[in-house]
């Protein structure tokens, strides 16, 4: 039987999940990406509470940006979020992609975070 490409991402992410889990000391880094935005959150799992946002349909990113869906959204949401955490007092933190690939968008988040000072 074959699986389409939204099953698949589900499944890998079904998996991550299965392993990959947020606590106060080192909350998870949660990615959503969508065609045309990416949002990320940082989750504190034991206590089911979103600590940091960010995305990029915030007005100050949204005026910024020429499109919402590339890897330059993603280094700015990067950056943002990273510098949200830091000023939270969340320096390190577990990176899960979501299911997606690490590439392209997600990577791009990924590395912009980890420059700006989180600990992955």
């Amino acid at each position: 039987m074959k699986s389409t490409r939204k099953e698949s991402r589900e499944r890998r992410q079904r998996r991550i999940r299965g392993k990959v889990s947020g606590t106060a000391e080192r909350p998870r880094l949660a990615v959503f990406r969508s065609h045309q935005h990416i949002y990320v959150q940082v989750i504190d799992d034991t206590q089911h509470h979103t600590l940091v946002a960010a995305s990029t349909v915030e007005p100050e990113l949204k005026s910024k940006l020429s499109s919402g869906g590339n890897c330059d959204a993603s280094i700015e949401v990067g950056k943002l979020i990273a510098s949200r955490s830091l000023s939270k007092g969340i320096a390190k933190v577990v990176f899960d992609r979501g299911g997606n690939l690490y590439h392209g968008r997600v990577k791009a988040l990924a590395e912009a975070a980890r420059e700006a000072g989180l600990e992955f």
